[in-house]
């Protein structure tokens, strides 16, 4: 029941109560609430209350509605990103990098498409890439699926002196994927930095990856740096974070 004295409202203190009951496991992901009448004996207030607390705990991501079945515990993010290994050399040259690497850990099957385009650098990618505005950049703008659903939007730029006569600007760069290429053509990969965010997604994404409502997207723009510590790509992707745990690690040292 509701403490109506609390000055919390009763909408609220109902949210609160079933999201502690998610986050300890009460209510184990993929189960189904009590239905709207088993809330409203529960906790003694009205059906409208009920659906402004529900509302509350599906704007949180931690439910979410099936028409004419019931109000459901989203289930965890059942692709993890190791951020630390995917892109070494030893895992770039079996071509297990990347969406490859994630599809062998949780047994999916990946899929892609790729477009290319050319277009000058705007400030935002000139900063990144240490170039100048309007310098001339190959972009790789594809849409990776996991088991045919779309897990993953990524548009990676780089400066096209780099990539002009190379595989990369094809479809299939061939195993081992755009790293390859550039160390092929003599760009020795040294390091890379990635910028993690997260925001609520935007139209086209809701619709490409299918997001209830509520859901954000991770944002995360990785930067490719020469062993001389040039900029040699630069890569924006976007996950949905209902299918998404970023893991990291490092050592202590």
């Amino acid at each position: 029941m509701v403490d109506r004295t609390s000055g919390v409202p009763a909408f609220r203190q109902v949210a609160a109560d079933l999201r502690e009951k998610i986050v300890s496991g009460e209510f184990a992901p993929g189960a189904r609430l009590p239905s709207e009448h088993d809330l409203v004996e529960t906790y003694g207030v009205s059906r409208p209350t009920v659906r402004e607390a529900v509302d509350v705990l599906r704007g949180e991501g931690l439910v979410t509605s099936e028409h004419g079945r019931g109000v459901f515990v989203r289930p965890p993010a059942s692709i993890q990103r190791i951020a630390r290994s995917r892109l070494s050399r030893e895992a770039r040259e079996p071509n297990r990098g990347a969406l490859l690497a994630d599809a062998a850990a949780r047994g999916f099957t990946p899929s892609g498409n790729v477009k290319l385009r050319f277009e000058p650098a705007d400030g935002r990618a000139a900063g990144l890439l240490a170039v100048e505005i309007g310098t001339e950049l190959t972009v790789r703008d594809r849409v990776m699926r996991a088991d045919g659903l779309v897990a993953q939007l990524a548009v990676s730029r780089l400066p096209r002196e780099l990539t002009r006569g190379t595989a990369i600007e094809e479809v299939d760069t061939g195993e081992g994927g755009t790293y390859a290429r550039l160390e092929e053509a003599g760009h020795a990969i040294g390091s890379f930095a990635e910028h993690v965010g997260a925001r609520m997604p935007a139209p086209d994404e809701t619709a490409s990856f299918q997001l209830p409502t509520g859901v954000p997207v991770i944002t995360i723009t990785r930067v490719a740096y020469g062993t001389d510590r040039r900029p040699l790509e630069m890569n924006d992707i976007v996950l949905p974070a209902n299918l998404y745990e970023l893991t990291y690690e490092w050592p202590a040292d």
